[in-house]
């Protein structure tokens, strides 16, 4: 009788064992896809110097004082000169003409998948998180599409982020999740500044 307890509390304390070590390992899985795919796959690779454009566009978004302004970053030839262009979401546009050092700069310059990225930091956190996003709509735009087609991001002021096409909403200050329409939230990538006249990384 006494053997026959000690078995059914044995039994019943390694089932419950067993059943506390296969929840730790799932959890232990998801903790590791969340990070695993918390950046976009896509190598993008930027470096800019600031302290040489002086560019008070990009500078708005690099301060971490000034949180939930967020500027695209795209790159253009005009007459055969390349220039930066810089357009936050307070309405602000400029541009600015190549350097020596950007010109030495052509393996850092990957302005997202389709020549654009969004930089600034969130609202949301206290102190300030830097965010890079791709300035693609994730759920409408695809770099396999042949003709390949663009689903830009329109940047309103309070820091979401629309696509005209789909429709859909993100929340540019909280890691780009989507606050309408459902799907895939924005494509994000590493970000580092140093301050709004210092240097910009996303890779």
């Amino acid at each position: 009788m006494v053997r026959r307890v000690m078995k059914k509390v044995l039994g019943a304390a390694v089932a419950a064992a067993m059943t506390m070590a296969v929840t730790a390992l799932a959890l232990m899985g998801c903790s590791g896809d969340s990070l695993q795919y918390t950046y976009s796959n896509y190598h993008c690779n930027l470096t800019l110097y600031n302290s040489d454009h002086l560019n008070s566009t990009l500078a708005s978004a690099m301060n971490a004082l000034s949180p939930g302004v967020f500027c695209r970053i795209s790159f253009v030839i005009d007459n055969g000169a390349k220039y930066y262009l810089f357009e936050n979401n307070q309405g602000d546009a400029t541009r600015s003409i190549f350097n020596a050092k950007d010109d030495t700069q052509e393996n850092h310059r990957r302005l997202g998948q389709n020549n654009g990225l969004v930089v600034g930091f969130g609202n949301m956190d206290n102190p300030a998180r830097f965010y890079a996003y791709d300035a693609q709509c994730p759920n409408c735009f695809s770099s396999d599409a042949i003709p390949l087609k663009s689903y830009p991001l329109t940047l309103r002021g309070t820091g979401i982020a629309v696509c005209s096409h789909c429709k859909r909403e993100y929340n540019m200050n909280t890691g780009g999740n989507v606050v309408s329409g459902g799907g895939k939230p924005l494509e994000r990538y590493r970000a580092q500044t140093s301050g709004p006249t210092g240097i910009l990384h996303v890779n």
